[in-house]
C-alpha cells in the first residue's frame, strides 16, 4: 500500500491530529501486510513525509512532487514483485487533485498548461450559499473571487494525476505485465467549486459524486465498453475480488458488478445508494441526508426538514430544476421513497442527526478500522 490511508484518524479524537498519521503493523492495516509507505492525513504535496513500520516520518525529499514520487515508487514495488510467481496486488492512493488549491502545492509545468484558460463559472452556479451547506461547504466572499484560479489548479493536479497514470501503464506494457494485470482507477469525490452555491464535496449534487470508475484488463474486457451499471463505493471490494478470482465474503455489502466489466448482463443495483452523516469535521447538526442515484433520476433528502429533492440527469444534466413537486413525477417519487426506506431498513441506518455519531461513536473511541472490524 503506497500513499493516503486517511483511515485511522478519530483515534485521538481529532481528524486533524498528526499523531494519526501512523498506522501500526497489523490488524488495522485491513490485510495489507506486505510493503507500506502511507500516511494517514496531509494535503501539502511538496516536502511531504510517509512512514513505513514506524512512526518515524520519512520524506521524500526537497522539491519531490509527493504523487511523482508516488508512482516511482509503485513502478518499482511492481518490477520486484513481478519477478516472484505468485500474484501481486498494490494500491496506489494519490491524494491529488486536493486543496489547498496553489502555485506552491502543484508543479509549474502543470499549471503553465492552463495559464491562458478561461474558467469561467458553470450554468448551475449561485451566488447565494446553500442554505443546506455546513460551515465547510459554504464560500466566503474572497473564495469566490479565487474560484477561477481553484479550478485552475484543479486542473493542473489533474493533469498530473493523469500523466503519472500514463506512466504507471506505460511501465506495465514495458515490463510485459499489461494483458494479465487488472488495473482500477477511480476518485472519492469530485469538487463543487460554487455549483449549487457549494465548495468542496461530501453532496449529493453531480459535481461531488459522479466519479470515474476505469478498469483495464487487455485479456479480458473489451477497449472503450461502457457498461451502465449503477456502481457504489461498496461495490469496489466485491466486484474487484471477483475480478481477480477471489472469494467474496458473505457479509460484503456491496455488489459483484465483475460480469458488467466482462461485456455480461447480469442482475444489477436499482440504485447507488449515498449516505452522509454531516458535518463531522466541527460536529454540526442540521446537514445530513441520504440520496438515490439511479441512471437517469438523483433523488435525495434532508434529514432537518425532510425537504426532498428529485433531478432528471438526462435532461436537466445541471440539476437545476428540483421535480420533487412536480405531480408527473409523483411516481417515480413513490419509487425512490419505497427504496429508500428498504435500503436503510437493510442496513440499520437510523438517519441520526450529526452529534450522534460524535457521541457513540468518537466518544467512544472507535475509529473506522475498529468499527470494520466489528
Amino acid at each position: 500500500y503506497i500513499g493516503k490511508w486517511h483511515l485511522y484518524a478519530n483515534q485521538l479524537g481529532n481528524h486533524n491530529d498528526p499523531r494519526n498519521s501512523f498506522t501500526p503493523p497489523g490488524p488495522d492495516r485491513l490485510g495489507f501486510d506486505g510493503y507500506w509507505a502511507a500516511y494517514g492525513f496531509h494535503h501539502v504535496y511538496y516536502n511531504a513525509y510517509y512512514h513505513t513500520d514506524s512512526p518515524e516520518k520519512i520524506f521524500y525529499g526537497k522539491g519531490v512532487y509527493e504523487p511523482d514520487a508516488q508512482t516511482d515508487m509503485m513502478i518499482d514495488h511492481i518490477a520486484k514483485a513481478s519477478k516472484s510467481d505468485k500474484p501481486f496486488a498494490a494500491f496506489l492512493s494519490i491524494g491529488t487533485p486536493h486543496d489547498p488549491w496553489g502555485a506552491n502545492n502543484v508543479p509549474k509545468k502543470f499549471v503553465d498548461m492552463f495559464k491562458d484558460v478561461d474558467f469561467p463559472n458553470p450554468p448551475n452556479y449561485k451566488d447565494e450559499n446553500d442554505k443546506y451547506a455546513d460551515g465547510w461547504g459554504r464560500l466566503r466572499p474572497q473564495q469566490r473571487k479565487d474560484l477561477p484560479n481553484w479550478r485552475r489548479y484543479y486542473y493542473a493536479m489533474t493533469a498530473n494525476l493523469d500523466w503519472n497514470v500514463g506512466r504507471l501503464m506505460r511501465a506495465l506494457d514495458r515490463m510485459g505485465l499489461a494483458e494479465d494485470t487488472i488495473v482500477v482507477f477511480s476518485s472519492d469525490h469530485g469538487e463543487m467549486f460554487g455549483a449549487q452555491g457549494r465548495r468542496a464535496k461530501n453532496i449529493f449534487y453531480e459535481e461531488a459524486c459522479h466519479i470515474p470508475f476505469l478498469i483495464r484488463w487487455p485479456r479480458k474486457i473489451a477497449a472503450g465498453a461502457r457498461p451502465d451499471a449503477c456502481l457504489a463505493t461498496v461495490d469496489i471490494m466485491p466486484t474487484v475480488l471477483s475480478l481477480m478470482g477471489l472469494e467474496v465474503p458473505e457479509a460484503a455489502e456491496g455488489t459483484d458488478l465483475a460480469p458488467c466489466a466482462l461485456g455480461k448482463k447480469p442482475p444489477e443495483p436499482e440504485a447507488a445508494f449515498l449516505q452522509n452523516t454531516g458535518a463531522c469535521a466541527a460536529w454540526q447538526d442540521g446537514h445530513e441526508w441520504r440520496a438515490l442515484r439511479d441512471n437517469r433520476y438523483t433523488y435525495a433528502i434532508y434529514r432537518v426538514d425532510k425537504s426532498e429533492l428529485l433531478f432528471d440527469n438526462i435532461t436537466d444534466p445541471h440539476q437545476m430544476k428540483n421535480l420533487a413537486r412536480d405531480p408527473e413525477h409523483k411516481d417515480t417519487m413513490g419509487r425512490f421513497r419505497k427504496m429508500l426506506a428498504a435500503k436503510m431498513k437493510s442496513i440499520n441506518d437510523t438517519f441520526a442527526k450529526c452529534t450522534w455519531y460524535r457521541d457513540n461513536w468518537i466518544d467512544g473511541n472507535r475509529v473506522i478500522i475498529k468499527t470494520a472490524q466489528g
